[in-house]
């Protein structure tokens, strides 16, 4: 079977009732390149550790909290965090103010580094971003998990997508559509899946003319 995004696009419609303002309401767009380099380096670190705090935890709660996770990580700065001795993790695990993971705390830290390096070598982590392309999307997550801090999975695919950088988060439903096309057979995890993956998401933006992140939405609605 030929995946096909008016076929998909239709399904997701009928869940609509039809409704085509209502379907692209929720259609999200992905930022552009000038967008994802504006952002400063303490907002992506921000929302990655966000993420990552995320991850197997109540979201709400999280978001409640993560103003008081500002204040005590610095706002994020990168250069700030690297400055910090280590006795400040000891300080960080009896915060009462955030949430008390002794390994998403020192992931932080791990992933300050990591965005040091992009900066170093890119100018900026926005730049680093902005130059990814989509048809190769999973080689950037590629690289969030084996050079970031507990960025791999679905964790990393958040953080891209709350950043705006073009993403397909593979969600139940965007695996299940994905099955039901006929391009996977089970959640994908080894590289020949996650390059079929890949290889349908490009035959979509280009039947489509839409981004990354409009694709993945597509593919999730869908099924529901």
């Amino acid at each position: 079977m030929t995946i096909s995004y008016e076929r998909l696009y239709e399904a997701a419609l009928r869940h609509r009732d039809g409704d085509i303002e209502q379907l692209e309401t929720v259609i999200a767009k992905a930022a552009s390149p000038e967008e994802l380099v504006a952002i400063p380096d303490s907002r992506w670190l921000s929302a990655a550790s966000k993420a990552v705090f995320s991850a197997g935890f109540n979201w709400t709660v999280v978001a409640k909290k993560w103003p008081d996770h500002e204040q005590a990580f610095a706002g994020f700065e990168p250069g700030v965090l690297l400055g910090w001795p280590d006795e400040k993790l000891d300080e960080l695990v009896s915060d009462r103010r955030i949430i008390r993971h002794g390994a998403k705390i020192r992931s932080v830290f791990d992933n300050a580094r990591f965005f040091d390096t992009l900066t170093t070598e890119h100018g900026s982590v926005g730049a680093f971003m902005a130059a990814s392309s989509p048809n190769q999307y999973m080689d950037l997550l590629a690289v969030l998990k084996k050079q970031g801090s507990r960025l791999g999975g679905t964790s990393g695919q958040y953080f891209l997508r709350s950043m705006g950088v073009p993403s397909l988060i593979l969600t139940r439903d965007v695996v299940k559509a994905l099955v039901q096309e006929g391009v996977i057979e089970k959640e994908p995890t080894s590289k020949l899946a996650l390059a079929k993956v890949q290889d349908a998401a490009n035959q979509l933006m280009d039947q489509s003319g839409r981004d990354l992140t409009a694709v993945s939405r597509v593919l999730a609605l869908s099924v529901g």
